[in-house]
């Protein structure tokens, strides 16, 4: 099954809707310190809604956690970045990947974009956007993943 990974994430809100859309998909979130935020933030909760006990959620604090867990677990490291080499679109996803997404400021680290497998873009037509909300992102990501593996077929 397919997993996100927000890595170094600020925003709490922003976390709490990707939870959300996480719940919503059966999907599993993993958390990568440091957060710019405590775990029992306030806002985080209240953009989770009351769905927090339906995802399956994993925090590691640091990125060096992170990859000892991935590479004992393997799969494509898929990168979301402005600094991406590929369209998301023209991306074969398959149901072993890891999408990571950086902070809300800062993208991800050069360090995991080493990393990743592949390094993938949202087309942005409208030049005067650097780039879109880290909730929107991952929603945009999650559900193209998912179309493509037919996941919503009934």
């Amino acid at each position: 099954m397919v997993q996100v990974v927000l890595v170094h994430p600020q925003i709490p809100p922003n976390t709490g809707n990707i939870a959300r859309t996480c719940a919503a998909t059966a999907t599993s979130l993993h958390l990568v310190g440091p957060l710019g935020f405590e775990l029992s933030d306030r806002y985080l909760k209240r953009a989770g809604l009351d769905y927090w006990p339906h995802v399956d959620l994993h925090y590691y604090p640091d990125v060096a956690a992170f990859l000892a867990h991935w590479q004992t677990v393997g799969g494509n490291l898929v990168g979301f970045s402005v600094r991406g080499t590929d369209s998301y679109l023209d991306y074969e996803f398959q149901a072993t990947d890891w999408l990571l997404f950086g902070s809300e400021s800062d993208g991800l680290p050069a360090e995991l974009r080493a990393q990743c497998t592949h390094l993938l873009y949202i087309p942005m037509p409208a030049g005067a956007v650097r780039s879109l909300n880290l909730s929107a992102s991952a929603a945009i990501a999650l559900f193209e993943a998912y179309r493509q593996l037919k996941y919503f077929d009934s």
